[in-house]
C-alpha cells in the first residue's frame, strides 16, 4: 500500500466516523450540525430576519417550480469531492430523490443533485458562506448558488452564481443590492424582489 492510499483510507475512515456521529447527534431545536474541515460544527439558530428572507425566497421560487422539483430546508447535502456536509438554508432538488431516501437512516443527499442552493449569511458565518461554501458548491457542480449576504461590505447584496467549474469557482455571477430585483433563470424564470427582504 502506498502512502497516498493509506492517507485516502484514513480520510475515508474519518469521514465514516464523522457521518455516523452526525447521524446520531441530538442537536438542540433550531440548531444545525455540519461537517467541515474534518470536524462537526454546530450552527446556532438564525435571526428572525434570516428566516423571513428564506420564506420570501421560497415563496417566489414556488411560482415557477416544475412539479418534479421540491424546495427543502434543513436538508443535509454531501460535498463529495471535499468530504464536507452542509445544511443550506434552501435546496432545490428532484422530489424523487427525497422519496427514495432511506427511511431508517438520515443520510445526506449528494450536493451535485441540487439544482439551486441558497445560503443567507448570518453575522457569525458570512465569511464561510462567501468562501468555503462558495468553493464547495462549485466543486460539487451545483448549477446555481444564490448567496444572500446581509453583511456585505458594499451593503446588503444578493448574488446568483452560475456555471460551476472543478477549480472551485463559478464562471458567472449576477449581483444586486437589496431593493433591486434579481432574475433567476430557468427552470424557475422568476424575479426575486429583494425589496421584500426584512432588513
Amino acid at each position: 500500500m502506498t502512502a497516498a492510499e493509506s492517507d485516502q483510507g484514513s480520510e475515508g475512515r474519518l469521514w465514516d466516523y464523522l457521518l455516523r456521529t452526525w447521524q446520531e447527534l441530538d442537536v438542540p431545536e433550531g440548531w444545525r450540525a455540519e461537517i467541515d474541515d474534518g470536524q462537526i460544527v454546530l450552527v446556532p439558530p438564525p435571526h428572525a430576519h434570516h428566516n423571513g428572507i428564506a420564506e420570501t425566497v421560497q415563496r417566489v421560487l414556488y411560482r415557477g417550480l416544475p412539479d418534479e422539483l421540491g424546495i427543502y430546508q434543513t436538508l443535509g447535502v454531501h460535498v463529495a469531492p471535499l468530504d464536507k456536509l452542509y445544511v443550506p438554508d434552501l435546496v432545490v432538488m428532484p422530489r424523487e430523490l427525497i422519496a427514495a431516501a432511506d427511511p431508517e437512516i438520515s443520510d445526506p443527499l449528494d450536493a451535485s443533485e441540487g439544482l439551486l442552493i441558497v445560503e443567507i449569511t448570518s453575522q457569525g458565518n458570512a465569511r464561510e458562506d462567501r468562501t468555503k461554501k462558495y468553493r464547495a458548491y462549485a466543486r460539487a457542480g451545483v448549477p446555481m448558488y444564490l448567496l444572500i449576504d446581509r453583511f456585505d461590505t458594499r451593503g446588503a447584496m444578493s448574488t446568483l452564481f452560475t456555471e460551476p467549474s472543478e477549480d472551485g469557482t463559478y464562471k458567472h455571477s449576477d449581483s444586486e443590492p437589496f431593493g433591486k430585483p434579481l432574475s433567476l433563470p430557468g427552470p424557475f424564470d422568476v424575479t426575486l424582489l429583494t425589496a421584500d427582504f426584512p432588513v
